[in-house]
C-alpha cells in the first residue's frame, strides 16, 4: 500500500521538475535514474557497514558517489556539472549489472539550472533503497503519470483492469507469464502480486525460479529501460525485458509461455505493418496481428488475457474475420466488453478484453460473453469513483464459466454456442447481437408497436433549398434531438421552411404528438423526442411514430420507448441503422386507456419534479453581499488575469493536463502549462463563464483569460467574484465571434474583503452550493422512480 509521504515526496519530485522538464514522461525518466543512482550508493554503504568495499562506484567512479554530490562544499554549477556528468557515463561503468548500464544507457541531464537540480537531489535524498513493496508501489504510482503514448496507439491500462484480468487469468507458480508489448510492466507486476497472494509461504528455492518465470518485450527503449527499473524495485536482481519487435522479428518467434496478458498497441503506421511470413493469419493491422501471436504463442496448456479495440469484434475485412473464426474454433472461452471511456482521459476508445484458454475452448461448447457498463468509476474525463462497479460480479460469472457451471442470461451474461458464431456469416463478436429478448411477463396483453402506431420515414433534408428557409414551418434534424432534454417538447429547430418550400419539395408535414426516433448513424437511438403542440417536416435520418390515440396515447408510447434500447436490433455498431420494421416488430405492453392515463400522470409528475431540479441546477448563481467597509478596487488590483495560449486541435497530444478553453476541459495535453488550482473565464466565442479547474497543472487555452496572479487572494472566492460580474456586457458582441478585452475587465471595480472574510464568504456559498447539488441527487431519485414504473409497466419488478 502506498502511504502519503512516499506519495507526497513523489508529487513534489515532480513538481520541482516540471518548469523545467514539462514531459511526463521525461520527468518520470529523471526520476527513475536519479532513484537507481541513489540506491546503488546506498547498497554501497551498507556493503561498507558491514565490513565490505564498495562495488558500484569504484575505481574512477567514486568521484560519482552520492555523498560527494551532497556535499555542502560544492557549488551549485559544480554539483551540476559532476551529475549530469555521472549519469552520461555510468552505462560504461563496469562495476554495475548490465541491468543498470542499460537503465543509463543514452540519459542526459536536460535542464541546466542549479537550483533547480538542488532542489531535486534533497527530494530524491528522501528515499532510501529496500526491497520492498511499499517501493514497488511508489515506484508504479509515478509511472501512473505516463497516460499515452498516442503516436503508437499505445494508452497506459487503469490498475484495476489490469488487476481485473490478471485475475481472470489466474496465472500460478510454476507458469511463464509474457506481455509482447509491455510497457510499464504493468500486468507482469500485477501477475507477479498475483502468485505471492495466492502462495503465502514459497520457498527460497521457489521464490527464486519464480523470478525467472517473467518475460516482456516492447520496441521503444524507454519502455523498456521504465519497465526493468519497475521490475527491479520489485524484487527482479535480473528482470527479463526485451527490447524487441515482436511483429517483425523472427529471434524470438520460436519461443512459448503459459500465459499471455497485454493490452497491445491498436494503432497501425501508414501502409500497415510489414510483418514477417510465420503468422497464421495474413494482414497488416497490428490489433490483428498482435492477438495472432499472443494466441500461437501459448502452450498447448496456455491460458491469456488480451485488450482489443473494437475492431478486433466486428470488422469484415479478410482478416478480421479469419482472426474470429481462428478465435473461436481454438482459443476463445470469453469476451468481456469494456465500457467506452475506461481509458479516459486519455482515450474515449472502447474495447474489450478477449480470454484465451485452448483446454477450456475444447471442453466447452458455448462461449461467454459478458457486458460490463460500470467498472467502479465515472466514464468521463475525470474519472472519479461512483460505486458502481460490475467487475466483481463478472469476476465470478466468468470463473462459474471456467467450472463449467451454467451460466443464466442475464444483463451482464449470456453464452452463446460457438456453430451459432461460426454460422454467422461475419463472425461477429458482438454480445448483444445475440442476446434472446426473453418473454415480458407483463400484465397487460403485448402487442407490436406496429399495430398500435404509423412508423414511417420522415423526408430527404432541403440543404441545397436554402431560398426556402426563413418560413414559420420547423425542419427537424438528428441534431435538434440531441440538443434538447428527454422530456422537452421539441418546438424548435435551427432551420424553418415556407409553406412554398414545403410544397414544391412535396414534403410531408407530421402531426404534433409525433414520436422522433434516430434510425441511422452513430446516435444512441434512446435519444427520441416527442412533438408536443407542434407540426414540422423531419429528416429522412429519422423514423416517425404516430400513435392510434383510440388504443394508445402518444405520451405512454413515448415514456414506454425510454425502456427500449433499439442497438440491439440492429446487427451493425460500426454504423448502425434501423429497419422500419425493426421498430414495427417491437412488443410493448398494453394496459386500457384508462390505466394509461393514470401511468401518464405519474411518469409526467416526476418528470417535472426532474425538470425542476434541473432548473435549479442551470439558473443558480453565487452571489456576494457587499459591505461598505469594503475597499472598492479595479480587478488589475486585485488579479492579472492573462490570455491563454495557443494550442491547435491537430497539436493535442493526449496525456493528464487538461487543456481548458472557454467551456471548460476541452482535452487533455502532455505538457503542463500552469500550475493549479486555476481560475479561468471564457474570452472568445463563449465570454463570461468561469471555471475552476481542480488539477496540479493545466493548459489555458487561447479562447479564454485565466488568473495568472492571486495576489495571495482566496481562489475560489475569486472564482465566486468573477461569476458576479457580468463579464459577459464588457466584450464585444458586434463581432462575428464575441470577445472579451482583458484591459476592459481589469478596469471593472469590485469589493476586496479581507483574506478571512473571503473564506467565510466561500464557506457560505459553497454551503448554499451543496444545497442547490441535493437537487442533483433529487433528479437521480426520480429518475430510478421513472424507471421503477417502467419496470412494472413491462413486467420487470
Amino acid at each position: 500500500m502506498l502511504d502519503a509521504q512516499t506519495k507526497s515526496k513523489i508529487d513534489s519530485a515532480r513538481d520541482i521538475l516540471v518548469g523545467k522538464v514539462p514531459d511526463p514522461k521525461s520527468q518520470v525518466e529523471q526520476i527513475t535514474i536519479a532513484l537507481i543512482y541513489k540506491f546503488m550508493d546506498d547498497m554501497d554503504r551498507q556493503s561498507e557497514e558491514l565490513g565490505g568495499k564498495a562495488t558500484f562506484f569504484a575505481g574512477d567512479f567514486k568521484k560519482y558517489r552520492w555523498a560527494q554530490l551532497l556535499d555542502k562544499r560544492l557549488g551549485g554549477h559544480e554539483r551540476l556539472l559532476l551529475y549530469a556528468e555521472g549519469i552520461e557515463k555510468m552505462n560504461v561503468n563496469k562495476n554495475i549489472p548490465q541491468l543498470f548500464r542499460d537503465i543509463f544507457k543514452g540519459v542526459f541531464l536536460p535542464y541546466r539550472d542549479p537550483e533547480t537540480l538542488n532542489l531535486f537531489l534533497k527530494e530524491v535524498n528522501g528515499f532510501t533503497y529496500e526491497h520492498s513493496e511499499r517501493l514497488g508501489d511508489a515506484y508504479e504510482y509515478l509511472l501512473s503519470v505516463l497516460g499515452t503514448q498516442g503516436d503508437a496507439g499505445q494508452f497506459r491500462t487503469p490498475r484495476h483492469i489490469i488487476d481485473f484480468i490478471v485475475a481472470v487469468v489466474d496465472p500460478k507458480k510454476n507458469e511463464t507469464v509474457l506481455d509482447p508489448a509491455c510497457g510499464t510492466a504493468g500486468f507482469l507486476i500485477s501477475a507477479f502480486k498475483h502468485i505471492l497472494k495466492n502462495n503465502e509461504n514459497l520457498t527460497p528455492d521457489e521464490r527464486a525460479r519464480l523470478m525467472t518465470n517473467f518475460r516482456g518485450y516492447d520496441i521503444a527503449p524507454d519502455m523498456v529501460r521504465l519497465s526493468r527499473a519497475n521490475m527491479y524495485l520489485h524484487g527482479f536482481a535480473q528482470p527479463s525485458i526485451h527490447e524487441y519487435d515482436t511483429l517483425t522479428s523472427e529471434e524470438r518467434w520460436d519461443e512459448r509461455c503459459d500465459v499471455i496478458m497485454a493490452n497491445p498497441p491498436f494503432m497501425s503506421p501508414k501502409g500497415g505493418i510489414r510483418p514477417h511470413n510465420r503468422f497464421s493469419i495474413k494482414a497488416k493491422r497490428s490489433e490483428v496481428l498482435f492477438v495472432d501471436y499472443m494466441a500461437e504463442h501459448l502452450n498447448p496448456s496456455g491460458h491469456a488475457g488480451i485488450i482489443v479495440p473494437e475492431g478486433i469484434i466486428f470488422q469484415s475485412q479478410n482478416a478480421y474475420k479469419a482472426l474470429r473464426k481462428m478465435l473461436i474454433e481454438n482459443y476463445l472461452w470469453a469476451v468481456v466488453s469494456l465500457p467506452a471511456g475506461v481509458f479516459n482521459p486519455y482515450s474515449g476508445v472502447k474495447t474489450s478484453i478477449l480470454f484465451l484458454d485452448r483446454n477450456l475452448a475444447r471442453r466447452t461448447d458455448d462461449l461467454l460473453f459478458m457486458k460490463v457498463e460500470s467498472d467502479g468509476f465515472e466514464l468521463g474525463a475525470q474519472r472519479r469513483p461512483n460505486g458502481k462497479n460490475d467487475l466483481p460480479e463478472a469476476l465470478e460469472i466468468l470463473d462459474s464459466h471456467k467450472k463449467e457451471q451454467k451460466i443464466q442470461e442475464s444483463k451482464l451474461a449470456l453464452t452463446v454456442s460457438r456453430k451459432r458464431l461460426l454460422d454467422s456469416g461475419d463472425i461477429n463478436l458482438s454480445g448483444d447481437r445475440y442476446r434472446k429478448t426473453a418473454a415480458v411477463q407483463s400484465k397487460w396483453p403485448m402487442v407490436r408497436l406496429g399495430e398500435v402506431a404509423q412508423v414511417s420515414a420522415g423526408d430527404g433534408a432541403p440543404q441545397d433549398k436554402k431560398c426556402f428557409l426563413g418560413g414559420t414551418i420547423p425542419f427537424f434534424r438528428t441534431s435538434d434531438i440531441g440538443a434538447v432534454h428527454l422530456d422537452a417538447n421539441l418546438c424548435e429547430s435551427r432551420d424553418l421552411l415556407t409553406e412554398l418550400a414545403v410544397k414544391e419539395l412535396q414534403l410531408t408535414i407530421w402531426p404534433p404528438k409525433t414520436i422522433l426516433f434516430p434510425k441511422s448513424g452513430a446516435s444512441t437511438f434512446l435519444n427520441h423526442r416527442v412533438m408536443t403542440g407542434c407540426q414540422g417536416v423531419v429528416s429522412s435520418h429519422l423514423a416517425t411514430i404516430v400513435a392510434d390515440e383510440s388504443g394508445v396515447f402518444a405520451n405512454y408510447l413515448f415514456h414506454l420507448l425510454c425502456h427500449v434500447d433499439a442497438r440491439s436490433l440492429t446487427e451493425d455498431q460500426n454504423y448502425p441503422s434501423l429497419r422500419l420494421g425493426d421498430l414495427e416488430s417491437i412488443e410493448i405492453p398494453l394496459p386500457p386507456l384508462e390505466i394509461q392515463r393514470q401511468m401518464v400522470a405519474e411518469l409526467d409528475g416526476y418528470r417535472k419534479v426532474i425538470e425542476g431540479a434541473r432548473q435549479v441546477l442551470a439558473n443558480y448563481k453565487p452571489t456576494i453581499k457587499i459591505d461598505p467597509s469594503w475597499p472598492i478596487k479595479p480587478l488589475g488590483e486585485v488579479i492579472t488575469l492573462q490570455r491563454g495560449y495557443d494550442l491547435p486541435k491537430t497539436q493535442f497530444v493526449e496525456g493528464p493536463v487538461p487543456v481548458v478553453g472557454s467551456n471548460g476541459i476541452i482535452g487533455y495535453h502532455n505538457v503542463a502549462k500552469e500550475k493549479g488550482p486555476g481560475v479561468v473565464t471564457g474570452r472568445s466565442g463563449t465570454i463570461g463563464k468561469v471555471h475552476f479547474i481542480d488539477h496540479d497543472y493545466f493548459w489555458p487555452h487561447n479562447t479564454v483569460l485565466f488568473v495568472k496572479e492571486f495576489n495571495e487572494n482566496d481562489r475560489n472566492f475569486i472564482k465566486y467574484l468573477l461569476e458576479s460580474i457580468d463579464l459577459k456586457s464588457l466584450g464585444d458582441n458586434v463581432a462575428a465571434v464575441p470577445s472579451l478585452d482583458r484591459k476592459n475587465a481589469h478596469r471593472i471595480p469590485v469589493p476586496l474583503p479581507p483574506l478571512d472574510v473571503q473564506r467565510q464568504i466561500v464557506e457560505e456559498i459553497e454551503a448554499e452550493r451543496a444545497l442547490v447539488e441535493a437537487n442533483r441527487k433529487l433528479a437521480e431519485i426520480f429518475e430510478a422512480k421513472i424507471k421503477g414504473k417502467l419496470d412494472e409497466i413491462w413486467g420487470e419488478e
